[in-house]
Formats: C-alpha cells, sequence, structure tokens
C-alpha cells in the first residue's frame, strides 16, 4: 500500500477513497441548498433588504469565507467523520469540541426538519393546486420524504453524493436559464435602484444578512467525510471553499435578476412564496417555471441527505467515546455506512415535523420556524472554529498576523446574525423577534445546557473520556501529519541538486 492510500484508508470501518472532488462539492452544496433560496427564501430576504439584497448576500458571502479559510486551515491538516468537532477539540479541549458536536446535531437535524417540510408544503400545495385535498397528505408526505432519504443516505455514501450533484446542478442550470430569458426580456438592463441602493439603510442590510447566512449554513457538512473523500486534505477544503463562492455569486445573481424582474408586474415580492415560477408564468414560460419548482422540491431532497450524511458522522464518532450508545458507533458491513446513526437522525427528522403538523401548525410555517432555530447551532459552532484556528495554529507554531485578523473579521461577521436572531431591545437595527422567534434563542440555550451537562456526568462516570477523545483526535492528526512528511521525503530526488 502507498503512503497516499495509507493516507485515505479509513480506520472507522467507513467506505474508504471513494469520493471524488465533485462528489465531496455535491455534499457541501447540498447542506447549503442554493436553489431552495430564491425558489422559496428570497422574497422574505428582500422584505427585509429591498434593494439592498444582492448587497447583504455579498456581505453573507464574505463572512463565509473568512469562516471557511479558519476551517480549512484544520482540514488541510487532518480529516475525520467527525469535522469540525474535531477539529475545535483539537484546538480548544474536549468540552469546547463537545459543545461544538451538540450544536451541530442540532443543527442539521433541525435542518433537515426544515428540508422535509419544504417537500411536503410543496407537494401538498401542488395536490391542492390540480384539486386533490385529503386531511392526511401532509403526514404522508413527511413519511414518505423521511424514508426515501433515509434509505439513500442509509444504502451508500457514494449513492447519495452521486445523486445530491445532480439533482444541485440541474436545478442551479435550470434557474440560471430561467433568469437568463427574464433578464433578456429586459434588455439586460441595469437596475439603478438596486446598484445605487435607493432606500437602503444599514439596518435593511444588516437585518437581512440574518436570513443571507441561514442560507449558506450547512456547507461545512462536506468536512465530515474525511474518511470516504480521496484526497482528503485538498478535496475537502477546495469544495468547502468553492461551494460557497459559487452559491454566492449565483445567490447574489439571481436576487438581482429577480428583483428587476418582478418591477412592473404589480406584485410584491416580498409576499410571492414561489417568485420563480410567477416569473416564469409572466413571462410566457409556465411549464419552465414548473420544472423549476420541481427542480426546487429536488434540492430539499438533497438538502435532507446533506444533512443526515454529517450528522450521522458526528454521532457515528461521539457515540465512540461513549457520549451515545456504542451501537450508534458501528458502521454497516456490508454497506459501510454508519446505518445505526443514519436510522436514528431520520427518524428524530420525521418525528418533530409531524408532531408539529398534528398539532395544526402550517408546513410552511414549520419550513421558517425549523430552519431558524437551526441557525443557532450553526452560528455557534461557526464562531467557535474561527476562535479555534488562531489557537491551533499557535499550537503548531504557524500562527501569523493575518490569520488573526481573519479570525477577528470571521467572528464580527457572524455576531450581526446572532443579534439579528436574539435582537436588541429598542434597537432599530436588531429588533426583538416576535413570537415564537424570540423564544429561539432561548430554547437553543437550554439544549447546549442540558448537553453540557450530560458530558459532565459522563465524564465523571467514565475515568478518563476527555482524555480518550483527546489522545484519539491527536493520533489522528499525528498520522496525517507524519504521512504528509513521507510524501514529501519520498518525492524529493537526490539529483534535484
Amino acid at each position: 500500500m502507498t503512503t497516499e492510500e495509507k493516507l485515505q484508508t479509513s480506520v472507522h470501518g467507513l467506505k474508504p477513497n471513494c469520493l471524488s472532488f465533485g462528489e465531496i462539492l455535491a455534499q457541501a452544496f447540498a447542506g447549503i441548498a442554493p436553489t431552495t433560496i430564491p425558489a422559496a427564501v428570497l422574497g422574505s430576504i428582500f422584505a427585509l433588504s429591498g434593494n439592498g439584497t444582492w448587497l447583504s448576500f455579498l456581505l453573507g458571502l464574505i463572512g463565509v469565507v473568512l469562516v471557511t479559510i479558519s476551517i480549512n486551515q484544520f482540514a488541510s491538516r487532518s480529516a475525520s467523520p467527525g469535522s469540525l468537532y474535531s477539529y475545535i477539540s483539537k484546538a480548544l479541549g474536549s468540552t469546547a469540541g463537545v459543545i461544538c458536536g451538540w450544536s451541530l446535531i442540532f443543527a442539521y437535524l433541525f435542518n433537515g426538519m426544515s428540508f422535509l417540510c419544504g417537500i411536503a408544503n410543496f407537494v401538498v400545495t401542488f395536490l391542492s393546486y390540480i384539486g386533490i385535498h385529503s386531511p392526511g397528505m401532509g403526514v404522508f408526505v413527511l413519511a414518505t420524504g423521511a424514508g426515501i432519504t433515509w434509505y439513500v443516505a442509509y444504502r451508500d455514501i457514494q449513492l447519495s453524493a452521486v445523486a445530491m450533484l445532480w439533482l444541485e446542478f440541474s436545478s442551479l442550470v435550470l434557474i440560471l436559464i430561467l433568469c437568463g430569458i427574464i433578464w433578456h426580456n429586459k434588455g439586460f438592463m441595469l437596475d439603478m435602484s438596486q446598484l445605487s441602493l435607493k432606500g437602503v439603510t444599514a439596518g435593511n442590510v444588516a437585518t437581512g444578512l440574518v436570513l443571507v447566512m441561514f442560507g449558506f449554513t450547512g456547507f461545512e457538512g462536506a468536512a465530515s467525510l474525511g474518511d470516504e473523500a480521496k484526497n482528503p486534505l485538498k478535496t475537502i477544503p477546495k469544495a468547502l471553499m468553492w461551494s460557497n463562492i459559487i452559491s454566492g455569486i449565483f445567490f447574489i445573481i439571481t436576487a438581482y435578476i429577480v428583483i428587476l424582474g418582478f418591477q412592473g408586474t404589480g406584485a410584491d415580492l416580498a409576499k410571492t412564496d414561489a417568485p420563480l415560477t410567477f416569473l416564469a408564468e409572466k413571462a410566457g414560460l409556465g411549464l419552465l417555471g414548473k420544472i423549476v419548482a420541481v427542480g426546487a422540491l429536488c434540492s430539499f431532497f438533497a438538502g435532507i441527505v446533506g444533512t443526515l450524511n454529517p450528522v450521522s458522522r458526528i454521532v457515528f464518532t461521539m457515540s465512540r467515546y461513549g457520549l451515545f450508545p456504542a451501537s450508534l458507533g458501528s458502521a454497516h458491513s456490508a454497506n459501510r455506512t454508519p446505518h445505526n446513526a443514519v436510522t436514528l437522525s431520520s427518524l428524530l427528522i420525521f418525528l418533530v415535523p409531524l408532531v408539529m403538523t398534528v398539532k395544526k401548525i402550517k408546513l410552511f410555517e414549520s419550513l421558517g420556524y425549523l430552519g431558524s432555530i437551526s441557525t443557532f447551532g450553526f452560528l455557534t459552532v461557526y464562531i467557535l472554529i474561527s476562535i479555534a484556528a488562531p489557537v491551533y495554529l499557535h499550537k503548531i507554531n504557524k500562527l501569523r498576523p493575518q490569520n488573526i485578523i481573519i479570525s477577528v473579521l470571521a467572528v464580527l461577521f457572524m455576531l450581526f446574525p446572532v443579534l439579528g436572531t436574539i435582537g436588541i431591545q429598542g434597537s432599530s437595527w436588531f429588533p426583538v423577534p416576535d413570537y415564537p422567534n424570540n423564544i429561539f434563542p432561548y430554547i437553543f440555550l437550554a439544549y447546549l445546557i442540558i448537553t453540557t451537562i450530560w458530558f459532565v456526568i459522563q465524564r465523571k462516570r467514565i475515568p478518563g473520556l476527555a482524555n480518550k477523545m483527546q489522545a484519539h483526535i491527536e493520533e489522528i492528526h499525528s498520522q496525517f501529519l507524519q504521512q504528509q512528511e513521507e510524501v514529501i521525503v519520498s518525492s524529493h530526488s537526490p539529483y534535484e541538486d
């Protein structure tokens, strides 16, 4: 076995060396689910940012790129199914790592629930449009969607990666084609009201940034595929960065054209649930609008798989330290996937929307609530990883002044959506959200307190638990460093001098 093959061999029982750069990129894209933003969320962002929507997306892109640079300080040196949980543990210790792990589990699960509600809302709305009404249809679609995505994630990581690649790529292309036609019909004009930020205040841009950051969250899930990626120290950092850059450019372009397209229609983008479908019908392209809507539906499916893959691998890794039942830390003998963790995660993603549906909460409202609450988990992790990066670089004697600057800027960028979701009493920039959004921060805080107490109890119950966690993370990291040095030494020819 060559040194390069050793670097990519799984020690956790997962399927090693099977995912290409394109498939890793698909996982990152699926976490973001970029097509759902212009198809379903853009109106809500426009309601906050107005003509400054494109600027909110640009600032969001800058902020998430800064966070990605911090993540890649770790991802370019080590890889494991624990992803950011392992990275933060390496730099800040086991307690911070466990807080990160629990936060990621919370974020991915609620993000998956939101995507599942998106699927059900789309299907139920479509069936109602063609005259099919059934009180139990929502529950049936939720169960079907959860079952399909469970099977894909359970069966084969490569199958799920390929499926996500095609679903997201097809949706992106269709939306860009539609936007191209809309802009052509406008004579490729420049919208000076947007470019000059007419009627836009700094508060508009800042509050819009809250939902924009939700649009970017989930990309870091690709870091959980360290055991399964080919050449992970190169493919994972590239996938993380490019998924954000491509998504950010896509968001800016589509936001600009959709806002321009709504001018003169008499309709309010802020009150339109499906802006792309509306514009397609206005342009006489109803069929293309329906195809784009189906593409958005597929993106919701890809989004659930994009959350199942990382959350199951984090649960899988944490189970091996005694933080979950040992059975969740086992890999399927044939599929080589964390099958028990996938099954449990799928069940949780299904049960919460089911309860909300039974309680007569509308699917569209559930989509927004669950997506909003997931943001707290992501933002907590992004802040932690931005703090951890310079600490880690200092430990390995690689810290440079620019690393500290990037870390500080990343934390500051993440504080905007944090303040936006919590709110400041009496502030025009960050007003306190209405009920029930105003209680979401406290739900997440209570969750973190409970899970941290659980870790403290487990650490007392299992002697040496924290040391075992740190030793395992150090071992993986050391192996990668040693093998990288071997590659450098073996590639040096004695005749080069």
